[in-house]
């Protein structure tokens, strides 16, 4: 199908699908004909960021598109701030717990929040955990002072398959967890199986649609969210190992085979950006059926936009050049690095739709305990100023 083989073509056209300017393209890509451009080779640094046309700071108009985030969609996920939930309120004057973290968030201007479990200091208003009815109900009265919206958590998803009493019993909790916070999305921060094998991924696909049928009945929409690896290639043919597995790919990868394998009215996404684009830079070329070797850039635009609705959410996190972590990207707070925002939500649209989560794993430090709000600021500013560019 070709929702799942973005090779060759012309250059001209796979460059207009990368979520990357000409410039930024080519300086991590070597030609393979004139007029063409090739994938990222193995090791070469990813694009630089001259010249990228992307709103950073504050936007003052000056002619600039619509604004490609709306006020109501720009949300933070939790964990970026996790130190400040932690924080014991009794030892510091800095916002602490989730109701001062919500009152703070709020002031930024973030209208939704994505949560990451349940848990803050036990000197907080409500105590350590929060992962109840009571709590909920709670976590709920702080979000409607503030005005946020809860989208999503990075929560429970039953190990078990087949799911076990004490799982499920769990998982509805959850689901009844989600349903008071007021979410449409529940999911997790993991892969749906860490495999590389097709047999693995479609028992993830069936247990997936299976949970995702109960979240439906709980008018839940449940999603799985990425790292880098859930985009590198499927194992799916030629030769097998000496366990009877295969050993070379047909250029499918694996999230992408899991959204063939699962019903799209029972199941979600999640896509991080950054690690979509360390999968761009590390994930380019696949020994095939016939064991020649074939390059495929992954263009992470490009599938969602194929597969629009299956994306309610995104995390937002910025990266910049790394030529030493073997990912291609050093995290940075959303809107310092050279990840083309800019392009990237311009070529996906739905803007009404998507919900950007800003995230910077990085935020929280050991030695400047206001970093990671500060830094969730800095990260709102730069998701707000985001334009389109003015045609």
């Amino acid at each position: 199908m070709t929702a799942f083989n973005d090779e060759s073509g012309s250059g001209d056209a796979l460059r207009r699908t990368l979520g990357v300017n000409r410039r930024r393209f080519l300086s991590t890509c070597t030609a393979v004909a004139a007029g063409a451009v090739a994938a990222p080779v193995l090791g070469a640094s990813p694009a630089l960021a001259q010249d990228r046309g992307r709103g950073h700071g504050h936007d003052h108009g000056h002619g600039r598109g619509h604004v490609l985030v709306p006020p109501g969609k720009r949300g933070i996920i939790l964990y970026t701030v996790r130190d400040a939930t932690a924080r014991d309120p009794l030892a510091s004057d800095l916002p602490s717990g989730f109701r001062e973290v919500f009152k703070q968030l709020s002031r930024h201007g973030y209208r939704q929040v994505e949560f990451a479990g349940y848990n803050q200091h036990a000197n907080a208003p409500g105590g350590a955990s929060l992962e109840s009815v009571a709590g909920a109900r709670l976590l709920r009265s702080w979000l409607d002072d503030y005005g946020l919206r809860a989208q999503g958590n990075h929560g429970f998803i039953p190990p078990s398959w087949p799911l076990t009493s004490a799982d499920l019993d769990t998982f509805k909790k959850h689901l009844e967890i989600a349903n008071i916070l007021g979410m449409d999305h529940m999911g997790t921060g993991g892969d749906p199986t860490g495999s590389s094998y097709r047999a693995d991924w479609d028992v993830a696909g069936e247990k997936w649609n299976a949970l995702g049928k109960i979240a439906r009945r709980e008018g839940i929409k449940l999603y799985t969210h990425n790292h880098d690896a859930a985009y590198g290639f499927l194992l799916d043919g030629g030769p097998l190992d000496a366990q009877g597995r295969p050993t070379r790919s047909s250029g499918i990868r694996k999230l992408e085979y899991f959204l063939k394998v699962t019903d799209p009215k029972l199941v979600w996404l999640e896509m991080d950006i950054f690690w979509a684009h360390v999968a761009q830079y590390k994930f380019h070329t696949y020994t095939a059926h016939d064991g020649s070797t074939r390059e495929q850039v992954f263009d992470p635009a490009g599938l969602v936009a194929r597969h629009n609705k299956r994306y309610p959410l995104f995390h937002a996190k910025d990266g910049v050049v790394s030529t030493t972590n073997g990912m291609g990207y050093d995290m940075v707070p959303f809107g310092t690095g050279v990840i083309d925002y800019t392009t990237f939500f311009s070529r996906v649209g739905e803007r009404n739709y998507h919900n950007p989560m800003v995230e910077d794993d990085n935020s929280p430090s050991a030695t400047d305990p206001a970093q990671s709000l500060r830094e969730a600021k800095i990260s709102y500013d730069n998701l707000a100023a985001l334009r389109s560019k003015k045609r």
